[in-house]
This record gives C-alpha cells, structure tokens and sequence, in this order.
C-alpha cells in the first residue's frame, strides 16, 4: 500500500516558486515512484497566504531553528519581515502532515521555508534549515533534501 509523503510542490513541478516557476526533478519522481510514495504536495510559503509570484525571501539572522525560537528573521526583497507568515506557513505545513499521515518529508534545498540542510543567509549558503523543515524536525518527521536521492 503506498505510503504518504509531504514534497515540496515546486519539485513535482508546480508552479509554486516565488518567482512563479517550478523545479520538476526527475530524481524526485523516480524516488517516489520506486518506493510506492504518494506525493502530497505542499508550499508553506501559499499556505501561509503569499502570492506567487512573491518577493525573494531570505534570512537576515539565524534560520528557520531561530525563527521558531524568536531569535531569527526571514525577510523579503522589499526589506519587510516575514516571520510571522513564514511561522503560518509552517504551522499550516504540520496540520496538512498530520491530516493525510505523512511521517517524512522530501523538501527543496535552500528554500527559507524547506531547506533541509543549507538556506541562504543574506547572499551566502550556510548551514541551516528552513522555518516549515525546522518545525517538521522539530515533530519528529524525517525530512530530507532533493539532493539527498
């Protein structure tokens, strides 16, 4: 019986980036079709109720462990802060996980809201998570990366 799977929706190749473009990655749907994983697809970044296109987002201090602690901050091109949506988005995330039985979470690198083991900091990838991968870990859930396949 196939087993659920939150991925991030921009990897099935939905339109869900903030700039309105998809990262269909075929590794992605190999994974999912050779394991008998049934994707449920998810943007926190929508679900929190940001438009797509959106403006960029990064984080100017900490990542998503410290957005969820009150000691980071994502902001967007425009110079507002985000961390409130980004907190929605992520709370909004786990309800979707807990309602359709997911366990474990294949999400996109370096996104502010999904990733998994780097994120931006300003303009530099450094280790971190994003604020929905941080508060997924967080609940136990295993999470991994695109480039983990």
């Amino acid at each position: 019986m196939p087993r659920p799977i939150l991925v991030s929706a921009c990897l099935l190749g939905l339109q869900t980036r903030y700039d309105g473009a998809a990262k269909r990655n075929a590794a992605v749907l190999r994974y999912l079709a050779d394991r008998n994983l049934t994707p449920v697809p998810v943007c926190p970044e929508q679900l929190a109720g940001l438009a797509t296109p959106r403006p960029a987002t990064r984080f100017t201090s900490g990542d998503g462990t410290g957005v969820l602690n009150g000691t980071g901050t994502v902001k967007n091109s425009e110079g507002k802060i985000v961390n409130d949506a980004f907190l929605r988005g992520a709370s909004e995330t786990l309800e979707v996980a807990r309602l359709s039985g997911c366990t474990e979470a294949l999400l996109k690198e370096r996104s502010p809201s999904c990733g998994v083991h780097q994120v931006y900091l300003e303009e530099t990838i450094v280790p971190g998570q994003g604020v929905a991968c941080a508060l997924l870990s967080r609940r136990g859930f295993q999470v991994r990366s695109e480039e983990d396949l």
